[in-house]
């Protein structure tokens, strides 16, 4: 059972909120320690998110039901949940299913939205700490290093985080469209919301030099702006700053329009007629759709936003399909991997009988032939070691090839040890006789299996 992967997870897709704040990991690092001195683990890593907690580990000794089990009561216990409460939201994998899941997450393919990039850092800061820990070994290591490689072959492959899937997201886009690139454009956010705060992130991750953030209440303007860096002021001052900036982004609760086509036009005198771009997201809107009639003005809402976030999606589901033959491509690729290192004890094992075999051999021939010097002793040696190593080549070469195949592994090793009795059975002398069809009379039979224990005593 040694080597097994399991993995266990929930996300938004099988818990609501109430049960995934329930179940989060709030200190990943004690958790992963105490998992492994709970639980019969060889390796592990956990991941949390708002979106997703799962852990994946790799099991020693017990079954993967034992240990998917230990896994659900140590991680209920640790959040004071119901375990029965837990595996009804979760979903859980061994093996193969485990690693294409988690290669999946890695391309961002599971996401609440595809192709986002964030899913990526997460993976990464969690490896990392299951590495400091002590937690992530050869298994894992080589899980997660692929995981990270598989993901940026989707990028590079695909188009999967090419177009704009959120509100705010698509706003920058669009931003990027009329002005080329942002680096050293000024933005003003009207409204400090969630779907501002999200906007603002985007503008400054994409060269935006200067936020000013008007809000109706300056304290939240305060509190947005010390995180961004900007500049907050009274939504009344919004006039008197309009003119310093090249973007706008409104999203207020205003019952009326906040921005008037009058003093867009008053403002652009000042600005003398360079464009200005206006993105209202805010539903009634909050700006004047008069002001998409002034020259050198460029005014989007929410529904033009949405159009573009549709057609995106539709994009991005259309390149998931090739994202997914390359995850599947690559989980078989690791499969591979896998069935070596299930396979490298047996190969050992067979290397180790078939040298003790010969160094034996070759002791009794020695005994026979009397005293040699050491040069001619150690090219003896030297032979017969060879000698079993090449005929081993061949039956090796077949394991190989034989435990690649889906579902083979376990049956040709197997199969193997038993063989070459790698694992020292007691086999009774009679064992390789087939009584009914070798051939032979039964006292005949008899006859061979005396002269066999006369041999050897």
């Amino acid at each position: 059972m040694n080597g097994k992967i399991i993995l266990v997870g929930l996300n938004h897709r099988t818990a609501g909120v109430d049960v995934r704040e329930k179940f989060a990991l709030t200190n990943v690092e004690n958790f992963e320690a105490g998992l492994m001195a709970h639980c019969p683990l060889a390796e592990c890593m956990a991941l949390s998110t708002c979106n997703r907690v799962e852990i994946v580990a790799v099991v020693k000794r017990v079954s993967e039901r034992e240990a998917l089990d230990a896994v659900i009561n140590y991680w209920a216990g640790i959040c004071k949940g119901s375990p029965d409460l837990l595996v009804e939201n979760t979903y859980q994998y061994v093996d193969l299913e485990a690693v294409e899941h988690l290669f999946t997450v890695a391309s961002s393919l599971d996401s609440m939205v595809m192709g986002e990039p964030q899913i990526l850092g997460q993976l990464k800061d969690s490896y990392r700490n299951a590495v400091d820990k002590g937690a992530a070994r050869t298994i894992i290591n080589r899980l997660l290093h692929k995981s990270f490689s598989v993901a940026k072959r989707v990028r590079t492959e695909t188009a999967i985080a090419s177009s704009a899937v959120s509100i705010s997201y698509a706003a920058v886009e669009l931003a990027k469209k009329i002005f080329g690139a942002l680096d050293g454009t000024r933005a003003m956010l009207v409204g400090a919301g969630e779907m501002a705060e999200l906007a603002a992130t985007h503008l400054l991750q994409n060269g935006v030099r200067d936020i000013i953030i008007a809000n109706r209440t300056l304290g939240r303007a305060r509190e947005l702006a010390s995180t961004m860096g900007g500049q907050p002021i009274q939504i009344e001052q919004m006039y008197d700053h309009l003119h310093e900036v090249d973007i706008v982004i409104s999203s207020t609760g205003s019952p009326v329009a906040v921005i008037k086509a009058r003093e867009v036009k008053a403002i652009l005198k000042k600005r003398k007629n360079k464009p200005m771009f206006f993105i209202d997201i805010a539903v009634p809107r909050d700006i004047d759709p008069d002001v998409n009639n002034l020259d050198n003005v460029y005014l989007y809402d929410i529904d033009d936003l949405k159009e573009v976030v549709e057609e995106n999606m539709a994009q991005r589901q259309g390149e998931a399909v090739k994202a997914r033959a390359v995850v599947e491509a690559e989980t078989k690729v690791f499969g591979n991997w896998l069935n070596s290192l299930a396979l490298q004890p047996t190969i050992v094992d067979l290397v180790d009988r078939s040298e003790d075999i010969a160094l034996r051999e070759l002791a009794k021939t020695l005994k026979k032939i009397g005293p040699v010097d050491e040069t001619t002793r150690n090219s003896l040696e030297t032979l017969v070691l060879s000698v079993g190593r090449k005929a081993l080549h061949e039956p090796i070469c077949f394991l190989k090839r034989r435990t690649q195949e889906e579902g083979s592994a376990d049956q040709f090793i197997d199969m193997a040890r038993r063989m070459f009795n790698l694992d020292d059975e007691t086999v009774p002398p009679d064992a390789h006789l087939d009584r009914k069809n070798c051939g032979c009379a039964p006292e005949d039979i008899d006859r061979l299996i005396d002269a066999s224990k006369t041999k050897e005593q």
